[in-house]
């Protein structure tokens, strides 16, 4: 799978993103090193802790289905740049190693980076 298509996959998942407070949009899609694609969009709650974001939406619902290695992650929103993963993303995103982050926007921005550059300083299994 090319990154584009990748990336076409988490702005169809964007679509169903439910934002009723911030109307900030955000499709994901994950690549399992298996070949299949999850896709997840950002959900938001009232409670705003409460709220899952579409990256972590996307790798919930592939490991809810027994994935557990990933080839990369794209994620989507309408952002002046390619949109990047929070900070609770990012350590998810860690969690899983996965290894690819394609970070883009509706106007056709797209940067790649690799899990390190992400996140340097990742807390890890063996910090516990």
């Amino acid at each position: 799978m090319t990154d584009n298509e990748l990336i076409e996959i988490a702005q169809q998942y964007r679509e169903n993103a439910y934002t009723p407070y911030s109307h900030f949009k955000v499709g994901a899609a994950v690549l399992t090193a298996s070949g299949k694609v999850y896709g997840g969009c950002n959900i938001e709650n009232s409670s705003y802790g409460l709220t899952n974001c579409a990256e972590r939406t996307a790798i919930f619902k592939a490991v809810s289905e027994g994935e557990r290695e990933f080839a990369a992650l794209a994620v989507i929103a309408d952002t002046d740049g390619p949109c990047s993963p929070c900070g609770a993303c990012r350590q998810v995103i860690a969690d899983f190693r996965i290894p690819r982050i394609i970070m883009a926007n509706l106007k056709g921005d797209v940067k790649t980076m690799t899990l390190g550059e992400l996140l340097p300083f990742a807390f890890s299994d063996s910090d516990m």
